[in-house]
């Protein structure tokens, strides 16, 4: 079946990159087709906050036209709101910033356009990309969170109303969310792409990353904002350890079962598969991340605190709150003792090419009053490692179960060959849109 007999909108990056290559398709078509599903499914699962056809349509049609050129020609893309752009509002998810325009693209935005991709629009982010929730409702189960912060990048992605999307992670708001809506989450190591035009809120782990339908399109895509086309191969049967911590104390017991199932079928698959136990001295870092996170935050938002805390949630203003309570002596200790398990941290991937973790305790919570518990990420964000985290397996009540791989710093196009090589092995695990 070729890429014109199919639903366009349903057309992964690469597929579709491929096709408009080839001249088998038409950006012009394919982005038509996710604005088609954009104006159809974005009133119930609001995944968008902000679309301009024409403009979109015209973008395109420069592509089309060889107007701009590059490995991302005519692959449109959405924009979580916690990033800048010139030819939208940037709200950040607060009410503070209703008619914020930017006078410039982010430089990941501008990057992706030079690059050739078109932009589809801004898409729901949870309030400064903390954890008060968006209005963005799961696609899988409209009643059920799709995860946050990043929540309208994963629910877009997850609808087919976009291939794939910029999202960020400060704890866990890429690795979360698209595992609650069956798709990849990838957080690149820290900086690998640029983060100058996003809102602060804890400069020492805000990181910008992908959610995409398959770690090939996260790779094709990220990569391609470096000019490279390809991702370096670790061979077809990747080294992985599970590695168990403390914080598998809160994991569910489905979400262990179909990570020990997931172990044994890469096992039978030829991988290598062994067990460590998380350093001693690098559990104590999930709690400093909480309260790093606390302090900077407190920094970054100092404006919107001091002058529009009436317009904060309160949720954020009690977070805000408790960061007056941790002195600069402390944060420099919590800094130096970051910086120092950061170069420890290479002793994880002796010997393995990536490292297993579950992503999420277990199917996304019901409700949306809360975005679900982002805990499973802070350490990796915390260390500027690299993760890639997609479902494995469906949960007791219909809903994706996920787990993350985590690599060495710097090592991003190792660890995505290891997750593309074991998500081929699991293959597709899908849960009915709603």
């Amino acid at each position: 079946m070729n890429a014109r007999s199919k639903n366009l909108n349903r057309l992964g990056v690469v597929e579709a990159a491929r096709a408009i290559e080839s001249g088998e398709i038409t950006s012009v078509a394919l982005v038509r087709a996710c604005l088609e599903r954009i104006a159809e499914r974005n009133h119930d699962v609001a995944a968008f906050i902000a679309c301009d056809p024409e403009q979109a349509l015209t973008e395109a049609c420069r592509a089309d036209d060889n107007f701009v050129s590059g490995p991302l020609r005519g692959i449109p893309f959405a924009i979580k709101d916690i990033i800048d752009t010139a030819d939208y509002p940037t709200t950040y998810g607060s009410a503070i910033y209703k008619h914020h325009q930017p006078e410039q693209d982010a430089s990941c935005v501008r990057m992706a356009k030079s690059r050739g991709a078109v932009v589809l629009g801004k898409v729901a982010t949870g309030e400064f990309a903390t954890q008060t929730p968006s209005k963005a409702r799961n696609p899988l189960r409209l009643s059920h969170t799709p995860g946050g912060s990043s929540s309208g990048s994963a629910a877009a992605v997850a609808d087919y109303m976009a291939p794939i999307a910029y999202a960020s992670q400060t704890t866990g708001s890429i690795v979360r969310p698209a595992v609650y809506c069956g798709v990849v989450g990838y957080k690149p190591t820290f900086d690998l792409i640029s983060p100058a035009g996003m809102k602060d809120l804890s400069p020492s782990q805000d990181t910008i990353g992908v959610i995409a339908r398959s770690v090939e399109d996260a790779a094709f895509f990220t990569l391609g904002l470096h000019g490279a086309t390809t991702v370096a191969s670790v061979g077809v049967k990747p080294r992985i350890a599970l590695c168990m911590s403390r914080q598998w104390d809160y994991v569910q017991s489905e979400t262990i079962r179909a990570i020990e199932t997931l172990v044994h079928r890469i096992e039978s698959a030829g991988c290598t598969v062994s067990r460590v136990w998380l350093p001693e001295d690098l559990e104590p870092l999930i709690s400093i991340q909480s309260r790093l996170f606390m302090y900077e935050a407190r920094q970054s938002l100092a404006n919107e605190r001091l002058l529009y805390n009436d317009q904060l949630s309160p949720r954020l203003s009690a977070r805000l709150l408790q960061g007056e309570h941790i002195g600069y002596d402390e944060y420099v200790s919590m800094r130096q003792q970051v910086r120092e398990a950061q170069l420890r941290s290479d002793a994880l991937f002796e010997g393995v090419d990536a490292v297993l973790y579950p992503a999420a305790a277990g199917e996304a919570d019901e409700g949306l009053g809360s975005a679900g518990d982002p805990r499973f990420g802070a350490l990796w964000t915390l260390l500027h490692l690299p993760s890639v985290s997609f479902p494995i397996d469906i949960g007791p009540s219909g809903l994706p179960l996920g787990a993350q791989l985590v690599g060495r710093f710097g090592q991003d196009t190792r660890l995505l060959a290891a997750a593309n090589a074991v998500t081929s092995i699991i293959g597709p695990v899908q849960a009915e849109l709603s």
